[in-house]
């Protein structure tokens, strides 16, 4: 009797209290309707709480999803492969149109005869179908090493549900490994040839400086200073003329052509060297997800061993019960 006393008591105190709140609401409301007597004629709605309404959160909707989505992107492969593209678009196209200066320049100021650079035309029209081939490539290259980059993500797993690996996917993982790491190597030898015409152009802006300088303009020894572009081993020695000075080789600086060319080939080395970039931060996340993968191997066959151990122990116990079933 004492508890259902205590709990008619408790009841009748929540009641008091629910009327002391409502005559207060009903008090405001009087109170509010005698200082703006046209507020009468408006009815009270109570204002829901939010355990009435809702929440725009507690229902999936566009925004989660937004942010469910932007958890699976691989932001590492990402920049990496906006990084390549960068680095050989500049790379293809600014060597391109540099070369074809280059050729220019050659046949109008420094060899002449034709038969003199034509090994050298056929080499430079043999390197730009070759830069066609590199950004062909390195374009279905890069997007490969992109959704290599999805697959193993660890927020992409999650969002797909259970993940596995197999023996296939650690071998190609292993494999882009290798061959990211050939590629880097042979970049690190284009960067290095893509630095020689710089190289070679620079020399002969330096030259055309000294001319252009107050010190030497107007004296004698301005035609005495030369440049000689046999000693580059682009063209053959027996090249005609070969070697310009004086006011000829200021006049070749000043020409559109020289400026463009030389600009275009320390564009096409940085673009080289962002390349570099690109496939070294390509190798340490393919390094990394080859590590994943290799962990994963491992935990999924500790987990198979030990659903595998469960189930067995759930059949002996079962199998146990039913003889103890059987006895009884």
């Amino acid at each position: 009797m004492k508890p259902a006393m205590e709990t008619a008591a408790e009841e009748n105190t929540e009641q008091s209290q629910e009327r002391k709140v409502n005559s207060r609401a009903e008090m405001e409301i009087g109170r509010y309707h005698w200082m703006y007597p046209g507020s009468k004629n408006h009815q009270y709605h109570p204002v829901p709480t939010m355990g009435d309404r809702a929440s725009p959160l507690s229902s999936p909707g566009c925004f989660e999803c937004c942010i469910k989505c932007l958890g699976g992107v691989p932001y590492a492969s990402l920049v990496a492969t906006i990084l390549c593209f960068s680095g050989v678009a500049l790379f293809c196209g600014c060597g391109h149109v540099a070369l074809a200066g280059t050729v220019a320049i050659l046949e109008q100021h420094f060899s002449t005869n034709t038969s003199d650079h034509a090994l050298l035309s056929e080499v430079i029209q043999l390197m730009q179908y070759v830069i066609y081939g590199i950004a062909s490539f390195f374009f279905l290259y890069g997007i490969i090493l992109l959704a290599e980059g999805f697959y193993t993500t660890s927020a992409v797993k999650e969002l797909h549900g259970e993940f596995k690996t197999t023996a296939c996917g650690r071998c190609i993982s292993g494999m882009f490994v290798f061959l990211t790491y050939v590629l880097g190597v042979a970049w690190l030898g284009v960067f290095g040839f893509s630095a020689v015409p710089v190289f070679m152009f620079y020399n002969i802006w330096s030259t055309c400086e000294v001319i252009k300088s107050p010190q030497t303009n107007g004296t004698a020894g301005v035609e005495q200073i030369c440049v000689d572009v046999r000693q580059y081993g682009i063209i053959p020695w027996n090249a005609f003329p070969g070697k310009i000075c004086g006011s000829a080789l200021e006049n070749i600086c000043n020409t559109n052509e020289f400026y463009m060319s030389y600009h275009l080939f320390i564009v096409a080395c940085a673009g080289a060297g962002a390349t570099v970039i690109a496939l070294i931060h390509f190798l340490m996340i393919l390094s990394s997800n080859w590590a994943y993968l290799k962990d994963a191997s491992k935990m999924q066959a500790y987990q198979d061993i030990k659903a595998k151990e469960e189930q067995e122990l759930q059949d002996i116990q079962s199998r146990s019960k039913e003889q103890l079933n059987s006895y009884t």
